[in-house]
């Protein structure tokens, strides 16, 4: 069986975070795992600069509910479901994730959490440190053959550790840095690339 793991956001969907930087007009929250790929440290700068502006998880959710995927993501999805299980292994958090499943066709979302007090976000519970390599890991060893795409430093683990991993879209230092990972630069060469290697491993 062949399964293939794929980033949310700057994959499938626009990045939540820009879309509150663009809407807030807060250039700190432009910030993501591309500039930074600490992602606890990320998240600390992301709440801090929440708390300082008063925003909680309603203006979070509004921006969700005026994102749409991204361009060639539904009908690649459509496409590799024909041949693949797919499961999405996204650094983002149920809370905000969940609403933009459906339009995907609800693909299996392992994600984070957000820890909540009324409109107010307190934190966020991590799944597990690198949850991304983990769950390859794990699929590897129930004798799974993977085939994962991303778009940023934080998915380089995962994209190592799978059998085929595939860049996204990633800023030239990204490539430049991980010169052995497949690059794909829209929906309709990642999908035939993830087709390609799929009938080969």
């Amino acid at each position: 069986m062949k399964l293939v793991c794929l980033d949310l956001e700057g994959v499938l969907i626009p990045e939540i975070w820009l879309g509150l930087a663009e809407k807030t007009g807060i250039e700190d929250l432009k910030i993501t795992t591309r500039e930074n790929p600490d992602y606890n440290d990320l998240m600390r700068h992301r709440l801090a600069v929440l708390k300082k502006h008063g925003l909680g998880i309603n203006a979070l959710t509004e921006v969700v509910k005026g994102l749409s995927p991204l361009d060639g993501a539904v009908g690649m999805m459509k496409r590799l479901r024909e041949q693949f299980q797919i499961v999405i292994l996204s650094d983002t958090f149920y809370e905000l994730a969940m609403p933009l499943m459906g339009s995907l066709g609800w693909p299996t979302l392992l994600c984070h959490r957000l820890i909540l007090s009324d409109d107010v976000i307190t934190g966020y519970e991590l799944r597990q440190e690198d949850p991304k390599f983990h769950a390859v890991d794990a699929f590897k060893k129930i004798n799974l053959s993977v085939i994962a795409a991303g778009d940023s430093y934080n998915d380089i683990s995962m994209l190592k550790h799978a059998d085929v991993g595939i860049l996204f879209r990633p800023p030239e230092v990204v490539i430049e840095s991980f010169p052995e990972l497949e690059v794909a630069k829209d929906h309709e060469e990642l999908g035939a690339r993830i087709e390609f290697f799929g009938s080969r491993i």
